[in-house]
């Protein structure tokens, strides 16, 4: 459990590092997360210094209905992912019902989806997460539970930053971050909030309705 906190405080520590505020207006906007690259391009003659933010590369699960979601569905959308699995007695039932919250305002919104993976990649098969989806009240394709290789999962976990590692000490044997990572249109990281508290639900909220306001 020490591990955990300590690895959970780093990866906090280098969230906010990493940030970028825009002070362009008076807009409020996101920072945004990652690492980013300065590269130089050509524009109308003029050498001009642009930025590559971090991205969510491409990927494919399955999921609870038995078929393939993969980065393409989220094109043009923003999205909710986070990292779980369907026996995990600490985290992730608080987690999932705050998300559902979010879930149940925007389920009808065709720009807001949400992506849960899990990480039990030997117990979670897809109608295992179909049960799951149901029991917490699931309704339709906007959310949806996924599965893949351990390889796949993990490495994904990586690239939203958030830690996950298999740990027989760990409760249900898998430790993990409860953060709900917000996602943009671009699939760039654009927060990180802890699942498990009401105040950094509220707060990712109030930020999701800034973010779809963004052009």
């Amino acid at each position: 459990m020490i591990k955990s906190l300590h690895l959970r405080a780093s990866f906090i520590v280098a969230l906010t590092a990493l940030s970028f505020i825009s002070c362009q207006s008076n807009t409020p906007t996101l920072p945004i997360y990652g690492q980013r690259e300065p590269v130089e391009k050509i524009v109308d003659g003029v050498t001009v210094t642009d930025t590559i933010y971090h991205t969510i590369p491409a990927f494919q699960f399955l999921n609870q209905d038995s078929t393939y979601t993969t980065n393409k569905d989220y094109d043009d959308k923003v999205y909710i992912a986070n990292f779980f699995f369907t026996h995990c007695p600490s985290i992730c039932p608080t987690m999932n019902r705050n998300l559902l919250k979010i879930y149940e305002q925007y389920k009808n919104d065709d720009q807001v989806y949400f992506l849960s993976h899990s990480i039990d990649f030997k117990y979670d098969q897809p109608s295992v997460l179909k049960e799951y989806a149901n029991k917490l009240g699931v309704t339709n394709n906007h959310w949806n539970f996924v599965t893949g290789t351990k390889a796949d999962i993990y490495g994904i976990a990586n690239q939203y930053l958030v830690f996950t590692a298999e740990d027989k000490n760990a409760p249900g044997g898998y430790d993990h971050q409860g953060l709900l990572v917000l996602v943009d249109k671009q699939k760039r990281i654009r927060g990180a909030y802890d699942g498990t508290n009401d105040e950094q639900v509220e707060k990712l909220q109030k930020e999701l309705a800034i973010l779809l306001q963004e052009k």
